[in-house]
């Protein structure tokens, strides 16, 4: 075992994305501090699909700003890290440069679809102002590619679609016509904030099925954040589970599933309902996720782990590599031992 801050990576695969020690703080005040992201560290590699998993507030969404650098200044601040793609480091871009970047090579589909696009324009101008950002088209080879995309994320009526208004379609539909944006310029990364919450479970597997399409058409790597243990069994091929602005495992998404270390991944798995049992109650993990100003001294999960010890209310354990490509943060593994 091998008691790491930063998680080695696969080198057989080529890396897309390497995130190191990111630190994403906010001031909402003179003597307030949020560190909602503290010293995060993972890499996404070439056609890889990775789920980040938490309960709102434990950081996901605010990792998924910082890598698109969308951080609202002020109040927010990256004070630390390194976020490379390809090599290439994003956080010494200038706006210009960062604005090129954005839907070219990095597309993100937003948790909320009606705020996104833009009620005053057509499905259409929203699809060819993508396209032509960053692609030489003219306006009809743009409105052509368009139309295609709109095929492509199952519109029958693809033509007519290009005309309509976003108030004029279902909440599925919208966020096939936010995959289609984000998919315009064939990004090489794509971020997916929550993109099936508040659809019923069929529009929920149409909309995963599209976006597992679209990935294995343009061959992009997708970082998928979802609170939804069942959206990452269908489509994730690594899991981060991420608890108070720290990722407290990593492992492959089989691994998560059948050799789960970490209580609060434990209780994330052990609350999801199962068919195959009677129960009148599903389980909870008890208490709130603290706020980002307040975590606890020591192991930011101890006032909600069932197996808190002396050491977890003064330590905050470092992440651990229990074998190959299993990580966890917990001082349960630090002596080599299984004992959660």
């Amino acid at each position: 075992m091998s008691n790491l801050t930063q998680p080695s990576t696969n080198d057989n695969t080529e890396k897309l994305l390497e995130v190191k020690g990111l630190k994403t703080y906010f001031f909402p005040s003179k003597n307030k501090v949020a560190k909602a992201v503290d010293d995060v560290s993972f890499t996404i590699h070439k056609g890889e699909t990775v789920a980040l998993v938490g309960e709102s507030g434990s950081g996901k969404s605010v990792t998924s700003l910082s890598i698109m650098q969308l951080i609202p200044s002020p109040p927010g601040e990256i004070i630390e890290g390194s976020i490379k793609l390809e090599g290439k480091e994003l956080l010494t871009l200038t706006t210009k440069e960062m604005n090129n970047v954005r839907g070219k090579d990095i597309g993100m589909i937003f948790q909320e679809p009606m705020t996104s696009l833009d009620p005053v324009f057509t499905i259409g101008s929203q699809l060819i102002e993508s396209i032509r950002k960053h692609k030489k088209t003219s306006k009809k080879e743009a409105h052509n590619i368009g139309v295609n995309l709109l095929k492509m994320v199952g519109f029958s009526r693809a033509e007519e679609m290009m005309k309509e208004y976003p108030h004029q379609l279902s909440g599925g539909m919208r966020q096939r016509v936010m995959i289609a944006i984000a998919m315009a310029c064939e990004p090489k990364l794509l971020i997916a904030d929550e993109p099936t919450t508040a659809l019923d479970v069929t529009i929920q597997a149409q909309i995963l099925d599209v976006m597992k399409d679209m990935k294995e058409k343009f061959g992009s790597s997708v970082l998928l954040i979802t609170h939804d243990m069942g959206v990452v069994a269908e489509v994730a091929d690594r899991v981060l589970v991420m608890y108070g602005g720290q990722i407290v495992e990593e492992a492959p998404m089989r691994k998560i599933f059948k050799e789960t270390k970490h209580p609060y991944t434990k209780g994330l798995l052990a609350s999801i309902p199962d068919i195959d049992k009677d129960v009148d109650r599903l389980d909870a993990i008890a208490g709130t996720v603290p706020p980002a100003h307040a975590f606890p001294d020591g192991c930011r999960f101890r006032d909600r782990c069932p197996f808190a010890m002396d050491i977890c209310k003064r330590e905050n354990p470092e992440l651990l590599e229990l074998e190959d490509g299993h990580y966890v943060r917990c001082h349960l593994y630090e002596g080599g031992h299984d004992d959660a």
